[in-house]
């Protein structure tokens, strides 16, 4: 009898949870400028680690860091991944704030402590419910090893690299027009 009510507990517990969180949809929208919850946030880390498949997470990158595969993935990342996470991969840009959830600071510890395998995978596949598209297929996967060699320098990235990524930045027709004259 005491099983059942542990059960009964549980499925009160799940069901007030999911009220509650239903009610803070309701009251404040489904706005993409909204700021995830601490609980969206720990669920959305734990479905996105369930995700990525075991063998995913143990490979090891087979690109050799050096300058040259540093700077072709520097420009990769500024014409095909700045417009969301911004040159220096803050995330801070005006795609990046309009996405929900907005892009994670790729800087900081909570994606520098992914594997190499898990940050292809995200790259190749991309993830479900946000802004991340899938490029698997798209542009090459030794492109897409360099973009992990280049996430893992976005910490140490200099000013210099900044300004030089500028350059490769996607422009609009202004700007195209602009570079002809």
């Amino acid at each position: 009898m005491k099983r059942w009510k542990l059960i009964l507990l549980l499925l009160v517990l799940a069901a007030g949870l999911a009220i509650g969180a239903g009610v803070s949809m309701l009251h404040n929208g489904l706005s993409a400028r909204a700021t995830p919850t601490a609980m969206e946030a720990m669920l959305a880390r734990n479905a996105r680690h369930l995700a990525i498949p075991a063998n995913a997470r143990n490979e090891h990158n087979p690109v050799t860091p050096s300058d040259q595969n540093l700077q072709e993935a520097m420009a990769h990342f500024a014409d095909h991944c700045a417009p969301c996470h911004g040159n220096d991969g803050s995330g801070d840009t005006l795609y990046g704030k309009g996405l929900y959830p907005k892009p994670p600071d790729l800087r900081l510890a909570e994606t520098q402590k992914l594997s190499d395998g898990e940050l292809f995978w995200i790259i190749e596949n991309g993830i479900r419910f946000t802004g991340m598209p899938a490029f698997g297929g798209t542009h090459g996967s030794q492109n897409d090893w360099k973009l992990v060699l280049f996430i893992r320098h976005l910490p140490q990235l200099t000013m210099e690299e900044r300004v030089e990524m500028e350059r490769d930045n996607p422009k609009g027709p202004r700007e195209h027009e602009k570079d002809h004259h």
